[in-house]
């Protein structure tokens, strides 16, 4: 009987002692399931800033608000008279319609509907019905040349000296007559509106 419970008390002893020991080796497990039941946050990810990159330049252009210059205008040349005699203003200005009748005289040789006159520093020429008839005169009191246009209208021009500047060379000087209101030449208008061009000599006009 005794045995018996020695016995007994032996094997629940032995039983105690492996569940104490199985309970020991079960604690770091149960320590560690906080940490796996509650993981620790993680630490934000840091955003990347992006710098956005400007391709202008910071440069300001000539002009304020980069506008475009305006152009510069050119002031229109200032013509004035030759300050001629007036016996100067006799001889160029009968030189230039004699000039000036000799290209006619060939207009009229080679045109029927062409008719030149020219009597006491007047010169008149007739183009035809179709066209009207031009009237170049002196002017002496006033030393201009006067003309009227079927064309275009009456217009007076003055003789004009080109040259004679600080930089010209001296007896250098040309004149022609101008149109002082638009700066136009005589020989423009009647090579616009006869066809009669000054720029060719004689010589070469007759070749």
């Amino acid at each position: 009987m005794a045995r018996a419970s020695a016995s007994k008390l032996a094997r629940a002893a032995c039983t105690g002692l492996q569940t104490a020991r199985v309970a020991r080796a079960a604690l770091p497990s149960i320590t560690a399931a906080p940490a796996l039941l509650h993981p620790a946050p993680s630490l934000p990810t840091p955003l990347t800033t992006r710098r956005s990159i400007s391709i202008s330049s910071g440069r300001k252009g000539i002009t304020p608000d980069d506008k475009a210059p305006k152009p510069v205008e050119t002031p229109p040349v200032t013509r004035t008279p030759a300050d001629i005699s007036e016996g100067e203003y006799h001889a160029v200005a009968d030189e230039y319609l004699e000039k000036l009748l000799t290209r006619l005289e060939q207009l009229q040789d080679a045109r029927e509907d062409v008719d030149v006159e020219y009597s006491a520093g007047v010169l008149t020429l007739s183009l035809g019905a179709d066209v009207g008839t031009y009237v170049i005169n002196k002017q002496p009191p006033n030393k201009q040349i006067w003309l009227s246009s079927p064309q275009t209208g009456p217009k007076r021009y003055d003789y004009v000296v080109f040259g004679e500047g600080q930089h010209e060379k001296q007896d250098t000087a040309t004149g022609d007559w101008v149109y002082l209101r638009d700066g136009s030449t005589l020989n423009d208008l009647l090579k616009d509106e006869i066809g009669i061009d000054f720029s060719v000599s004689d010589a070469e006009l007759g070749s």
